[in-house]
């Protein structure tokens, strides 16, 4: 059966809560609608909040316990944090020096102790440790897109869409320890 949910203007990213009970649709709002991210129950198929968020959101991304959800901001330069209890944003971080920093691909280590969170203005990755909300930033080549985690968290794979590379971060001491070549303009990353 195909079921088709409404949800907010220019729907962008999308992510699944690991237990599987939740979907997030970042809505771009385009100027027409507000910029929000919608929460569907997957039990009924049917949009249970909307949470308005920075401007532009584009990624998301969740705990792996399910209690959290990272939206990137394209353009207010900000990662919202939404508690997926609640569904209300409890922190707007920003991930770079002003002007917007249109931030992209975001991905949250297994143990949720750290997001990485890819920056193609500034040719970096931020990364936030979620127990301050702090944000550190790693050097990557040029214009970081998609970001994925291994699954015992010890590395972030970055696609390098400005450089035809894919940059790998030691999660330890967030240092790229390797760059790989890729064919022309990489964009998403996944992690089997």
């Amino acid at each position: 059966m195909t079921v088709t949910i409404p949800v907010g203007v220019s729907p962008t990213g999308v992510a699944v809560s690991p237990d599987g009970s939740r979907v997030y649709v970042t809505n771009q709002g385009d100027g027409i609608g507000p910029s929000t991210v919608s929460v569907i129950d997957t039990k009924t198929n049917t949009v249970t909040a909307n949470v308005r968020v920075g401007v532009l959101p584009t990624f998301v991304a969740v705990t792996s316990d399910s209690s959290k959800v990272y939206v990137t901001n394209q353009s207010s330069g900000t990662v919202s944090v939404i508690n997926a209890t609640t569904n209300t944003v409890i922190a707007t971080i920003p991930v770079g020096p002003p002007p917007s920093t249109d931030p992209n691909g975001v991905v949250v280590t297994p143990d949720g102790s750290k997001v990485f969170v890819a920056i193609p203005a500034l040719d970096s990755v931020s990364v936030i440790d979620t127990a301050t909300n702090t944000v550190s930033m790693i050097a990557v080549v040029a214009e970081p897109i998609g970001v994925a985690v291994t699954p015992d968290g010890s590395k972030v794979y970055v696609s390098n869409f400005g450089s035809n590379t894919v940059s790998v971060i030691d999660t330890t001491n967030n240092t790229v320890i390797t760059t790989i070549p890729a064919r022309n303009g990489p964009v998403g990353v996944a992690m089997h």
